[in-house]
């Protein structure tokens, strides 16, 4: 992970991780794992989607969310098949959870692009958040994915009170180790 990208994450005041290829979150701020704890380093964010009771709480758009997140991976795996972690990863998947089966099955392809959703937090409630996601050069495939509401809105204020909240919150500890093909060039 470069040092840059970790120094970035300190500085948002906004929700924000980066993850591998493979949705394994490596690195998230405060305020991201304030939002949801499914936003914690170590967490892979497609097997939490789908198998852990706390995301369809938290995304009360859980179904358009899970379809969506199916399709951009199909998008993403694209003719690069036999990469052996995204077939594991999609049997465990398939093994656990039927929603994931019949989505799979469906084969539907969609680019990820910037799009909202709402999450529910049990503390400061319903948030509309834009997620904008951005490659981390120099490295591969890793992705910062950066939550952040419309200025002055309701989700906004709600925001800022579970930043304020974050701040007092110890550090979460950041995944230091990771595969060699995600170290930056500098590193090899």
């Amino acid at each position: 992970m470069p040092t840059g990208t970790l120094m970035l994450l300190d500085t948002l005041n906004v929700p924000a991780f980066v993850v591998n290829r493979y949705r394994d979150v490596l690195a998230a701020n405060p305020l991201a794992v304030a939002l949801s704890p499914l936003m914690a380093p170590g967490t892979n964010r497609l097997i939490a989607l789908f198998t852990d009771p706390l995301a369809a709480d938290y995304h009360p758009d859980w179904e358009q969310n899970t379809a969506g997140v199916v399709a951009q991976l199909r998008a993403e795996v694209g003719t690069d098949t036999d990469d052996e972690r995204f077939q594991a990863l999609v049997g465990e998947l398939s093994l656990k959870s039927e929603r994931f089966r019949r989505l799979w099955a469906r084969h539907e392809v969609r680019r990820a692009g910037s799009d909202a959703g709402v999450i529910r937090h049990p503390q400061v409630g319903d948030l509309c958040l834009r997620r904008e996601k951005y490659a981390v050069v120099g490295t591969d495939g890793l992705l910062m994915v950066v939550h952040h509401a419309e200025p002055g809105s309701v989700s906004a204020q709600r925001l800022a009170l579970l930043a304020s909240w974050a701040a007092s919150e110890p550090r979460p500890q950041q995944a230091t180790e990771r595969p060699q093909e995600h170290r930056d060039a500098t590193q090899q």
